[in-house]
């Protein structure tokens, strides 16, 4: 058990490290020839290697779930499917031009939102049918998406089945009924639980559950019953995510009363109590709020050192490519970020017009390439081995901080490299930090809170 003084010390506005610099450090407006330039000539060295990966973005929800920082369009009319389709259809064959006819490696393909299964079964076998036709499906590929359990149909499973798809992540974040009504994400268990069932029928290999600490009306006895119910259907894994209060950015967090979101204690005491649960239930701590079985591909990669992390999170695909389609989708080619505009208006006319849909985004330098694998070192890894051309950095931003974590019994670290300790792990976000150069000369409040 970890004491709940050296977790109020660390719960410290930190970033979750998808990315590296994190995205407040970007540049609001990117070099669209340059970016060209620099994802061709990286597309085409993916497709020379182990693949790329990518990442779909579909923005639309029916209702609005107030606890939500994901770029979303509230909707109820499925008449938008179509128009958007069209607009992934044009992008992805730019995207394909760089490729001088040749189709892409793909390894990797996720479907995020918003909620990807407002779009019906029959429009998303025949969008993804189509893009499907222009890649070469690596044979380690991995294929999933984020399903609502309210509208994630046997259909939906089975048309995504077919297209190869083997994972699916559902938004249970918490069963309460309270809490549900204050979020507004009324989602009976009884849903859960089939939408479990069908994807296990179909013959998914992973199921998995995104469930949330630190929501308004949350209480330990509350959390309790929700963790055991999801243990009942035993997700493959689990990403156990800290709330992230942002109103600034959210303005639907700004719906509900603060009073009813739990104090820091509370929330502290939420993490405790999930950890432990999920720890005697058999799931193993990845870091970063995710943990997982076993038998788990996530888990299994951890083990073996491949484990990986890009803005869908941790991931078993070491691709250092990856193409982000639709509206607020980030794009990365290992040394440069480019992220599309954040409104459909935008998007869209961008894309109806022939040019690229990117708006803000970042080439990184020398420094940044060498400070971002730290980072993704000790994410993934737990441990990472300096190069002594870095010495003088570290010497000046990052001894201190390393000095303070050595003595909490987070790190062991030398003029070699750091590791992680059992104890540090669940402070990955807050070691990674020490890396941050960024962060370090300017500063920002802009992050939620490490636990």
């Amino acid at each position: 058990m970890i004491s709940q003084s050296l977790l109020s010390k660390y719960n410290v506005p930190v970033p979750r490290y998808t990315s590296y610099p994190t995205v407040p450090f970007w540049k609001e407006e990117i070099d669209v020839q340059q970016w060209e330039r620099t994802i061709a000539k990286k597309l085409q060295e993916a497709n020379a290697g182990d693949g790329s990966s990518l990442y779909i973005h579909l923005p639309f929800c029916e209702s609005l779930c107030t606890y939500c920082g994901c770029n979303k369009k509230i909707t109820t009319q499925h008449s938008v499917e179509h128009e958007y389709i069209e607009a992934l259809k044009k992008e992805w064959k730019m995207y394909l031009r760089l490729l001088n006819g040749e189709p892409l490696l793909l390894r990797e393909l996720h479907l995020g939102g918003g909620t990807p299964t407002f779009f019906s079964p029959e429009n998303l076998n025949a969008f993804l049918s189509e893009l499907l036709s222009d890649c070469t499906i690596h044979e380690d590929r991995e294929f999933s998406f984020e399903g609502h359990p309210n509208n994630t149909t046997i259909e939906h499973l089975q048309t995504l089945y077919n297209l190869g798809f083997r994972r699916v992540s559902y938004g249970v974040q918490d069963h309460d009924a309270t809490v549900q009504t204050i979020i507004n994400r009324i989602q009976p268990y009884e849903n859960v639980v089939a939408a479990v069932e069908n994807a296990r029928k179909i013959g998914y290999e992973s199921v998995n559950f995104d469930l949330i600490y630190g929501l308004p009306m949350q209480n330990l006895e509350s959390m309790k019953k929700t963790i055991e119910q999801s243990l009942v259907l035993k997700p493959d894994r689990v990403a156990f995510y800290s709330y992230a209060h942002v109103p600034w950015t959210s303005k639907a967090q700004r719906l509900f009363d603060e009073s009813h979101l739990p104090d820091a204690s509370l929330k502290i005491g939420l993490y405790q109590l999930g950890k432990e649960l999920f720890q005697k239930a058999g799931y193993e701590d990845i870091g970063m709020d995710h943990f997982a079985l076993p038998h788990d591909q996530l888990q299994i990669a951890r083990k073996e050192g491949r484990l990986h992390r890009n803005f869908m999170g941790y991931t078993t695909q070491q691709t250092s490519t990856l193409i982000g389609l639709g509206v607020s989708s980030i794009s990365d080619s290992g040394n440069a970020y480019a992220q599309n505009h954040k409104t459909l208006h935008d998007y869209y006319e961008s894309i109806e017009n022939g040019e690229w849909a990117v708006t803000k985004g970042y080439f990184l330098t020398e420094e940044d390439v060498a400070f971002k694998k730290y980072i993704l070192d000790i994410s993934c890894k737990g441990t990472t081995k300096f190069n002594l051309n870095d010495l003088e950095l570290i010497r000046v931003y990052s001894i201190n901080e390393l000095e303070k974590l050595k003595n909490d019994g987070m790190i062991n670290y030398d003029i070699n490299g750091v590791q992680v300790t059992t104890l540090g792990s669940s402070f990955i976000r807050n070691i990674c930090k020490c890396f941050d150069l960024h962060l370090s000369r300017k500063g920002s409040e802009k992050f939620s809170r490490a636990v």
